[in-house]
């Protein structure tokens, strides 16, 4: 796009009423950092970059310096990092009127993707993909809790005691989806006004538990609509009185919120995945997809279980897979094949949950199955029946953030797929995590020995 092509683009804007914009970008939590500019800015934006304090890629979800990250800090001074628009996710904002939004991706000082942006990792992957000349298909679907709060309420109330959207377990519920119909509009027109298109919504099992699915697109598009669609929920909720988690696991004593990913290879318009019926209705690819993400899983984990409470969420009984297994319409085991046989036919990956980043759980699980075909990795039998722990040959999931993070740190596969550099710096992000939470006193730790000990 050169200079005439951005007045044109922004004559359109401005013809629409749009009066000023939106940009940035996705740091590593996933967590949607940017500033509004003018019209006039975002034209030079698009034209030549603009500056974004690289302490983004410095600091925790909590705005916390990290102090073992190298690709920014206290040494370098945090200087500007160079942040490219891509005019292709340009989208109005339907809760504010006069505002397009548009994402960037980031740059090193000598013009190469920055080691720590996400959107790169992934663009790293896709382009590998096109490379053995497959076309990657993806979609995500989240389970989100809603409540009766504001901010203001969460931090006084220290998140305890919520009001829930609605009380009991509904899961599947015509009657609480009709309750909230009104909710259920806004969050349905919204996405789709936003360019974020759901194919279904509905109550999970749950007190004011939904589950969203984002219907399938190009790669690339279905990371950034999963990434925006979690900004987007929490606006729609505040618009509505309501606070929304994305929490893997928010309370003990009830099921978590899965955040899972389908996934397919498409080749001259065709699903590759697609075999005959001899063959179970899945390809040689398709098997050797399986089999790459298997190989890998445990060494990927932490890219697709990123924080400490995701482990919460690996019970028995809950529905998150607990062994690197995969099964035909098995939903106990971590890799889920569904439409097999059609042209459907699609890998579901059910390991992680809703705090996925969905740029990175996206780039680790694909780049893991074109590794699979790369190298031909049988995956060995489906699983039938519990998918769960105690059956011969079932490699266990790591448990916590603290073993899956070392296993990432030694992991040669991971690095080749997502560049040294990106790894490197996650792994030190999670080590950073593991380190805050294991200095925290819990409230659990108080009322256990607080009298008693």
């Amino acid at each position: 796009m050169g200079g005439a092509s951005y007045d044109e683009l922004l004559g359109e804007l401005e013809g629409r009423g749009v009066r000023r914009a939106k940009i940035g970008g996705f740091d590593v939590d996933g967590v949607l950092r940017g500033k509004y500019v003018s019209l006039e800015k975002l034209r030079s934006a698009l034209s030549g970059g603009f500056g974004f304090c690289d302490v983004i890629f410095g600091w925790d979800i909590g705005d916390v310096l990290y102090d073992n990250a190298r690709v920014t800090g206290w040494h370098t001074g945090y200087p500007d990092a160079h942040a490219v628009l891509d005019p292709s996710t340009r989208r109005l904002v339907p809760w504010e009127p006069g505002t397009v939004a548009m994402l960037a991706d980031f740059r090193d000082a000598e013009g190469n993707a920055h080691p720590a942006c996400p959107r790169s990792a992934l663009k790293r992957v896709i382009a590998h993909a096109e490379s053995l000349g497959y076309h990657p298909k993806l979609s995500a679907e989240y389970e989100f809790f809603l409540f009766k709060e504001t901010p203001a309420s969460l931090h006084e109330k220290r998140f305890q005691k919520l009001e829930s959207l609605s009380p009991g377990m509904f899961g599947y519920s015509w009657v609480r989806e009709g309750q909230h119909k009104d909710l259920m509009a806004a969050i349905f027109d919204g996405m789709r006004a936003f360019d974020i298109e759901l194919e279904g919504l509905h109550t999970e099992t749950g007190p004011g538990v939904y589950e969203a699915a984002i219907r399938y697109d190009d790669a690339l598009r279905a990371a950034d609509k999963a990434a925006l669609f979690k900004a987007a929920m929490k606006q729609l909720a505040y618009e509505h009185g309501l606070s929304v988690t994305f929490m893997a696991k928010w309370n003990a004593k009830l099921p978590g919120s899965s955040g899972h990913l389908h996934q397919s290879l498409w080749k001259d318009g065709e699903n590759v995945f697609q075999g005959p019926p001899s063959e179970g209705g899945i390809s040689r690819q398709m098997r050797h997809y399986i089999g790459g993400q298997l190989a890998c899983m445990r060494e990927m984990t932490a890219l697709v279980s990123p924080t400490v409470n995701s482990y919460k969420r690996y019970v028995p009984g809950v529905w998150a897979p607990l062994t690197a297994t995969w099964g035909f319409e098995n939903r106990t085991a971590a890799l889920r094949i569904v439409g097999a046989g059609t042209k459907s036919a699609r890998v579901e990956v059910r390991q992680g949950a809703a705090d996925i980043n969905p740029y990175i759980a996206m780039a680790a699980t694909l780049g893991a199955g074109l590794y699979g075909i790369e190298n031909a990795i049988d995956p060995g039998a489906p699983i039938t029946g519990d998918a769960g722990e105690g059956g011969e040959g079932r490699e266990r999931l790591p448990r916590t953030l603290t073993e899956a993070t070392a296993l990432l740190a030694e992991s040669q596969r991971m690095r080749k797929i997502l560049g040294e550099g990106f790894v490197d710096h996650y792994v030190r992000t999670r080590q950073w995590e593991v380190r805050q939470y294991e200095r925290a006193v819990t409230d659990w730790e108080l009322a256990r020995y607080f009298e008693a000990i």
